[in-house]
């Protein structure tokens, strides 16, 4: 199918030099994000002094504008935050709400009175992806979108022909630059902190390559499972629901070449080249499991083959990468919650000084995301009061040095209000992860059965065989 990048990249901008948010519209307010991340998260932007314009929420929930003050005291106090009543006064003061029908023309006329003269008015839809362009051409019609940002929650299509076929909608309404396309991995410090981390440090950039490593390995490991989102998660499965968003975009940041400057587009290049050098992905080298206890689930189909569970393998094809595969897991149900990047790198050449019966742990760098963030670098050395030399562990916690950065919903919502798009994703961007991705949906392998608690299926291990093993994720004492 014909994709609709050039249509994305090509029309001039409208949105040449975006400014400041003068009004925060959130459709779907009194939903679940905004119970759980979207109040707490303007909460804390206010409490820094970041916010500085009014928040219009609307949904269909016939509410008055107390019922949502009430809301959004209940949802920042239930996220765990310490409420400072100046501090929510303020931010309570700034909330508006309009009831109605996303379908529903008078819905986007009232709109319109609530935000009466906002020139630069950014537009949140934390609803679900089938009404995007329902509300989009309503606020289109309704002359809202000139110089506005409309910033959109995931899933970005179901695969590569409904993510092209749903930017195709959307851009008969607005220009790419205009859309902002959240993924909360990107607000986070961890991942924003690779880049950084990679290329400001002369010793460690030359050792980011085929030189020196042997493989890469990203976990992201939660202990929970599917609980009540049967419903939903049942038709997604682990690769649709966090491996083509979150997880290639921790690949993105992993290996894509230093981008050249620090606007929006330059970077996004990058990323975007970097994806294009990804082979697509090989059902071959693909391993899907589902933990026992998953099709009792309300929402679940009693047959149910979809996956709570993935693992998987991608090969780079480019100078940097040629020959280091990158392994990918993730799962629900598994022993800790915990996200990293992990290089692993060569052993070293035969020890002549050494008694070669001991062969040296292999060296790992890990940049661990979440739930919190931190730096490990795992070395072999030879200690007075041990036999034998053995791995050491040299760990740096962000928290321990200058404290965790913002939440990234914190992060990327202050990033829409002031226009700056280098946390979002791109529409070629877009396509191109589903296009490395589509071979797994298309002819995906049986799932195999794991016990809750164990780290996946056995399957998975042969994987990775010839390039060491799974390492068990860092989790802090």
């Amino acid at each position: 199918m014909t994709t609709t990048v050039a249509s994305a990249t090509t029309k001039p901008s409208r949105v040449d030099e975006p400014r400041p948010a003068d009004v925060f519209v959130a459709f779907g307010i009194t939903g679940d994000l905004a119970r759980v991340m979207t109040f707490m998260s303007l909460y804390r932007l206010e409490r820094r002094g970041l916010i500085d314009c009014p928040i219009v929420g609307v949904a269909v929930d016939d509410w008055t504008v107390d019922q949502l003050k009430e809301r959004a005291r209940d949802s920042i106090e239930g996220a765990g935050e310490q409420l400072d009543p100046k501090v929510f006064e303020r931010f309570a003061d700034r909330l508006s709400y309009v009831a109605g029908d996303f379908s529903d023309p008078a819905t986007y006329e009232h709109v319109a009175a609530a935000i009466d003269g906002a020139e630069s008015p950014v537009f949140y839809l934390e609803i679900p992806p089938f009404l995007f362009g329902t509300v989009v051409k309503g606020l289109s019609e309704a002359g809202l979108t000139e110089n506005a940002r409309i910033v959109v929650e995931k899933p970005f299509g179901h695969d590569r022909a409904s993510a092209a076929e749903l930017a195709e909608e959307l851009h008969q309404y607005i220009d790419e630059s205009q859309l902002y396309r959240i993924d909360h991995f990107l607000g986070k410090m961890g991942t924003d902190e690779i880049l950084y981390l990679r290329f400001a440090n002369s010793m460690l950039e030359p050792l980011w390559s085929r030189n020196y490593l042997e493989s890469v390995q990203i976990t992201m490991a939660e202990s929970f499972g599917v609980e009540d989102r049967g419903h939903f998660y049942d038709p997604v499965g682990a690769v649709r629901d966090v491996v083509v968003n979150h997880l290639m975009q921790l690949v993105a940041s992993a290996a894509m070449e230093v981008p050249s400057s620090a606007a929006a587009n330059t970077l996004k290049d990058a990323q975007v080249a970097l994806f294009r050098a990804i082979a697509d992905a090989d059902p071959g080298h693909y391993v899907r499991g589902q933990y026992d206890g998953y099709r009792e689930i309300d929402g679940v189909a009693a047959d149910s083959q979809t996956e709570t569970y993935a693992a998987l393998r991608l090969d780079i094809d480019n100078w940097r990468w040629a020959g280091v595969p990158f392994f990918i897991r993730t799962g629900k149900k598994l022993p800790a919650t915990q996200t990293e990047l992990r290089l692993v790198f060569k052993h070293p050449q035969q020890l002549g000084f050494w008694d070669n019966a001991h062969r040296p742990e292999a060296n790992q760098l890990v940049v661990k995301l979440d739930p919190s963030t931190g730096v490990r670098l795992i070395v072999d050395a030879r200690r007075a009061k041990t036999a034998a030399p053995e791995p050491i562990q040299l760990d740096m916690e962000f928290a321990e040095e200058g404290g965790e950065g913002a939440a990234p919903y914190e992060v990327l919502l202050h990033a829409a209000m002031i226009g700056d798009s280098k946390r979002f994703t791109r529409q070629d961007g877009v396509e191109e992860a589903w296009r490395v991705m589509q071979p797994l949906l298309d002819a995906p392998p049986p799932v195999h059965a794991y016990a809750p608690g164990s780290w996946g299926p056995r399957a998975a291990d042969k994987l990775i065989s010839g390039h060491g093993r799974w390492h068990d994720p860092w989790i802090p004492a």
